[in-house]
């Protein structure tokens, strides 16, 4: 079986970010970057199942050269290969769809993984828009995998509890947090991973334009919410629910 699995470069979610003067992005100097949660998630998974399965698990990331950092603490995960299409602007969802597209039509895996969404842009959309391109049944916010043959079966939590969805694979699987608990890299695997192969493309060898679809107006630091205060009274309290913030 032959799994490839999207992982993203963002920025450390543990550390607050500023925005820049001009409202254009974020202030990235002096920041560190790590693989985004959800997409660690979408490896632990694919390791586990070429472990049981056989196979291999290749690992796409778009971004500059310094993402090879993020490729590198995948490989030692379990994964044997990556391929790392070199982007230095920042591209918008479907621009990274279709480039992951590209790589799926020269891999021809059995299964894509990626995570439901990045920690950064919060879209949740990339992996959706890629099962359309690839016209591919697809499985989102998984909470279980598990490889029937030429199938897949999918756990998600709904409102209601669990809903079980049974696709044909090549299929386009999401991860949600609750999918596995994903290893920690050993130092062994670490040092076996700076051996491991790493393939270099570029949108334009792929046939893609780098024209986003979209772009990002500006942005801005949300309102700072009010002091709470201090009252003396039921009477009052209800008064204050009613005639200020209109909740009663």
């Amino acid at each position: 079986m032959k799994i490839l699995i999207t992982l993203k470069r963002v920025l450390n979610p543990e550390v607050g970010v500023k925005i820049k003067p001009d409202g254009s992005g974020v202030e990235t100097t002096g920041l560190n970057y790590v693989i985004n949660s959800f997409d660690e998630y979408a490896v632990e998974e694919g390791v586990r199942i070429i472990e049981k399965e056989g196979g291999e698990a290749i690992l796409v990331c778009i971004g500059p050269d310094e993402a090879k950092e993020q490729l590198r603490a995948g490989l030692a995960l379990g994964a044997e290969r990556a391929v790392l299409v070199k982007c230095h602007s920042e591209p918008d969802s479907l621009m990274c769809a279709k480039i992951i597209a590209k790589i799926c039509e020269r891999e021809k895996p059995d299964l894509i993984l990626a995570g439901k969404q990045s920690v950064d842009t919060d879209n949740a959309q990339t992996a959706q828009m890629l099962a359309a391109l690839l016209s591919l049944p697809q499985g989102s916010c998984a909470c279980k995998i598990e490889v029937r043959g030429g199938s897949a079966l999918v756990e998600r939590e709904v409102d209601g509890g669990i809903e079980v969805k049974e696709v044909p694979l090549p299929a386009v699987i999401t991860a949600d947090l609750r999918l596995n608990q994903p290893r920690y890299a050993t130092l062994p695997a670490i040092m076996k991973a700076k051996r491991k192969e790493i393939a270099e493309l570029s949108a334009e060898e792929l046939g893609i334009s780098l024209e986003a679809a979209t772009r990002v107006v500006s942005l801005c630091e949300p309102p700072r919410r009010k002091s709470g205060r201090m009252v003396q009274s039921v009477e009052e309290l209800f008064a204050l629910l009613r005639d200020e913030a209109r909740a009663l």
